[in-house]
């Protein structure tokens, strides 16, 4: 698990009495401020989730396709989206080290557009990301992805919407969505939404573009990470 690490400020009052027969009263004291917690930076975050983002490449019918996964437990296994591993003959994974690795799919639901990696190698160090979740709109949010194979790329918003739906690589539609604003492209698809705290809440899924550019707007999509989790046992996971 990933500890991040928070700042905690406490101030401390000392008092001073004077003596029984002192003819000036004691001077009040000051009162102990509350503690206060800092935010981790998205500096901060991005050094604490990197170690657990990974690349993901296939080789297909189609050629070959790229996109972004993360690690979600002890054992290795890495959520994406679907459509980025969908008819892969062989699909490889790149850990933050450079440790690659052939993986294959242990699970998948086409209609949430979440699949389950499991790799055949792992570094040396693994490093599950933490997950989280109970987002309001408005809140802040960090999306890590190869955008256009620029690796790791890190980018930062606020979420749009909940329970928003998109249409999905099935042709079906995705539902229970979060949308956000931080930019996200192709390549993206897979890699963690995160929460201001650094936990992972979402995957990301989709953008929306209204003309055939196919890049970003401003408008994304992610699978609540709950959400994922369910998918990516291989069962319809409740919409968060």
């Amino acid at each position: 698990m990933i500890a991040l690490a928070v700042l905690v400020l406490t101030a401390f009052g000392f008092y001073q009495w004077g003596a029984a027969d002192s003819p000036e009263a004691a001077a009040p004291a000051p009162t102990p401020s509350a503690s206060a917690t800092v935010p981790p930076t998205t500096a901060e975050i991005y050094q604490a989730v990197a170690p657990s983002v990974v690349s993901v490449a296939t080789t297909g019918t189609d050629g070959e396709a790229s996109g972004t996964g993360v690690v979600v437990n002890a054992d290795a296994s890495i959520l994406t989206a679907w459509h980025v591993v969908r008819d892969a003959k062989s699909i490889s994974v790149t850990f933050a080290d450079g440790t690659k690795a052939a993986a294959t799919v242990i699970a998948q639901d086409p209609t949430m557009d979440i699949a389950m990696l499991r790799p055949d190698g792992l570094p040396q160090v693994l490093v599950p990301a933490v997950l989280g979740g109970g987002l309001s709109v408005g809140d802040e949010v960090i999306a890590i992805g190869d955008q256009l194979g620029l690796t790791r790329t890190t980018t930062t918003g606020v979420v749009s919407g909940l329970q928003r739906s998109a249409p999905g690589p099935d042709g079906s539609a995705l539902k229970g969505l979060i949308q956000f604003d931080a930019a996200v492209n192709h390549g993206s698809s897979g890699g963690p939404l995160l929460g201001a705290g650094g936990a992972v809440v979402g995957i990301v899924v989709a953008l929306v573009n209204p003309t055939k550019a196919g890049t970003f707007i401003g408008v994304g999509f992610a699978v609540p990470i709950g959400s994922a989790l369910s998918a990516g046992r291989g069962e319809r996971g409740p919409q968060q």
